[in-house]
């Protein structure tokens, strides 16, 4: 703790100036210590009403193969503006204080993954999710697609496919559906669900029974 018994022997006004800065600085490091990260918010996360009627419409359908999968056929990560592509992007928006170089690559900042709690500062610990898997993508609806909407699909930043994680989190998910996967903090599945649901109804996806009991569990958990 900072203490005016240490200041020299000042006239009291500038003791006094001294023993308020030296307050308001131990503050400002308090302050410091205590900020919490923001956490990820993907675009347009729907309300569990407009997830539950979504999860009716969509599809129920065996899995389908992942046979002829590759995610070179899905195109990513492409530019979005200027020199910066998606997961530069993803990263821009889901971190905190995030600077960049003239390349576009995160130098600094803080990540919070929201499927794990866990907070990072350095970028190469943070894997940009996609939501829906490309390969469980492509068993439910995407092996019919054009490559074109493959990309579009993998780069889409309108809706809430693309998330800022624990790279370690990201790479035990790999290609699971909610059936096998959900994410570690229990507290976070109900917006998952939600995620994961919008996802699949915006681009026409099918899913298995198995994958539509698990989603309406975790949206079950929701309040609103």
């Amino acid at each position: 703790m900072w203490s005016t018994r240490s200041l020299p022997s000042f006239p009291r006004a500038r003791r006094q100036a001294a023993a308020v800065a030296a307050a308001a600085l131990a503050g400002a490091c308090l302050a410091v210590v205590n900020v919490q990260p923001a956490s990820a918010t993907p675009p347009g996360i729907p309300s569990k009403a407009t997830a539950q009627s979504q999860l009716n419409a969509l599809t129920v359908a065996a899995q389908g193969s992942t046979s002829g999968y590759s995610r070179d056929l899905f195109p990513h990560w492409i530019t979005i503006s200027g020199s910066c592509d998606t997961r530069e992007t993803v990263l821009k928006r889901d971190g905190t204080s995030v600077v960049v170089n003239s390349s576009c690559a995160a130098t600094s900042g803080r990540w919070y993954s929201p499927y794990d709690g866990a907070t990072w500062t350095a970028a190469s610990d943070v894997d940009i999710d996609h939501v829906v898997p490309l390969a469980e993508a492509w068993r439910s609806g995407a092996s019919s697609w054009t490559t074109s909407r493959r990309q579009s699909f993998a780069n889409d930043l309108t809706r809430p496919q693309l998330i800022a994680v624990t790279d370690n989190v990201n790479q035990s998910k790999g290609d699971q559906d909610p059936s096998t996967w959900q994410p570690p903090l229990s507290s976070y599945r109900c917006t998952y669900s939600k995620m994961w649901i919008t996802v699949k109804y915006s681009w026409g996806l099918k899913l298995q029974s198995s994958e539509k009991s698990a989603l309406q569990s975790m949206l079950n958990t929701c309040t609103s």
